[in-house]
């Protein structure tokens, strides 16, 4: 005989066509309940981790990691860089000098923090050259007061390669004829579009036109851009750099403190609407409970006739128990491979979607991306299907316990 017996009995019943069709039906919506609520819980995490990823490798790709810089200009930011690389964590270094100030043209005025930077070693720490529309950062020439802005800013001031525009600095210059603001026109040599905001908040101009704005040495610089092995360890790593480095009144910071309250905010969407989908595995998951009590009450005269020929009571619990787990692992296996078959090609049928409708639901006008980025990880899944598996399981317990309890003798007084 096929032993286990409770094993046996429990993919029996499963398997068996009822008289009871309607629990037939619960039976087949709560494998399929359980299934959808898998699919839906990878799918929407896979998107989710898609758009992290991108926010990391775009906004992250063109604000530093880390930096150390001083409060008084650097003049030899190659001696301090050469320490700054002993770093095992550091990757690569450029010089970097910020002005924040207004952009003006044709009475249109718009905030900018504007960066000066070395275009032959920009390259090494940001992805902007990945990014350029028109131009390029080999354009960004020391002395002729050249700026590469983003692709909101150019289409708000409506300016193209070679116009002009005016940098107002927050700053006064006093001359006989009275008290006006500092300010400097320059030449638009590139456009970039990597998106969120900083195409519309930055701009870049070499490095020896901005330390003339600042009214420094073209070779003094405000300090030194950092990138890392790993951008999560910024604050530990800009804080062991500074401190290392003898003779100097460098500052670390970190990417964490510019745009930490965005990456946490994601964080914290993605945790709660995995809650919010858990509660749908949740929902499909305790149907099984219905199911497993119909079941018991229509088999109540099996049971009985089980105990009488020596089934304990035990066994009696591991019939009902397999078959509920049975029901768990079929719609959690259907859900997961279809939620995975999901993930890795929705980006491709969104876009179907979109070329057969003539829509796009993800413009690049709101939106930083115009497509739907997907990133499936295998640890969500697993995590994901040991959830709706272990509620299946702790689903089981109450009905198979109540179907131990049946007397032989009252359920089959009326048979």
């Amino acid at each position: 005989m096929f032993r286990p017996l409770a094993l046996f009995i429990g993919m029996r019943y499963t398997r068996a066509k009822r008289r009871n069709h309607f629990i037939s039906f619960i039976s087949l919506t709560s494998m399929i309940g359980l299934a959808l609520g898998v699919l839906v819980m990878i799918l929407v995490l896979s998107v989710m981790n898609g758009f992290d990823r991108e926010m990391r490798t775009r906004i992250l790709g063109m604000v530093p990691h880390a930096t150390v810089s001083s409060f008084t200009p650097l003049d030899d930011w190659r001696a301090t860089g050469a320490q700054v690389m002993l770093h095992p964590e550091v990757r690569a270094i450029a010089p970097f000098t910020q002005l924040q100030g207004m952009l003006t043209h044709s009475g249109s005025v718009q905030p900018v923090l504007v960066n000066g930077v070395l275009p032959e070693a920009e390259d090494d720490v940001s992805i902007i050259s990945n990014h350029m529309q028109a131009g390029s950062l080999a354009d960004l020439k020391s002395g002729d007061f050249s700026i590469i802005i983003g692709e909101t800013t150019a289409r708000r001031f409506n300016v193209r390669v070679g116009d002009k525009l005016t940098f107002v600095l927050p700053e006064a210059s006093v001359t006989p004829a009275g008290v006006f603001p500092r300010l400097k026109r320059f030449t638009v040599a590139g456009i970039f579009k990597v998106g969120a905001e900083l195409d519309g908040s930055l701009a870049l101009i070499h490095i020896a036109d901005a330390a003339r704005l600042s009214r420094w040495q073209p070779h003094q610089v405000e300090g030194i851009r950092l990138k890392l092995k790993d951008l999560f360890d910024a604050p530990r790593v800009s804080w062991e750099i500074a401190a290392t480095i003898e003779d100097s009144d460098l500052h670390p910071r970190d990417w964490t403190r510019s745009h930490g309250n965005l990456f946490q905010a994601i964080q914290m969407e993605k945790t709660m609407i995995a809650l919010l989908l858990l509660l749908i595995v949740a929902v499909a998951a305790f149907n099984i409970i219905s199911t497993l009590v119909m079941v018991v009450t229509d088999k109540k005269a099996d049971i009985a006739i089980l105990r009488t020929l020596g089934a304990s009571p035990r066994q009696i619990m591991a019939v009902f128990m397999v078959q509920g787990t049975l029901i768990g692992v079929i719609g959690t296996l259907i859900g997961g491979v279809l939620g995975v078959i999901s993930a890795l090609n929705v980006t491709t049928w969104v876009a179907a979607i979109e070329s057969f409708f003539g829509h796009q639901f993800l413009s690049s006008d709101v939106y930083f991306i115009s497509y739907l980025p997907s990133e499936l990880r295998w640890q969500d899944v697993l995590l994901i299907c040991s959830a709706a598996l272990g509620m299946s399981f702790l689903a089981t317990l109450y009905p198979a316990w109540r179907a131990s309890r049946t007397q032989p003798a009252e359920a089959l007084r009326y048979e």
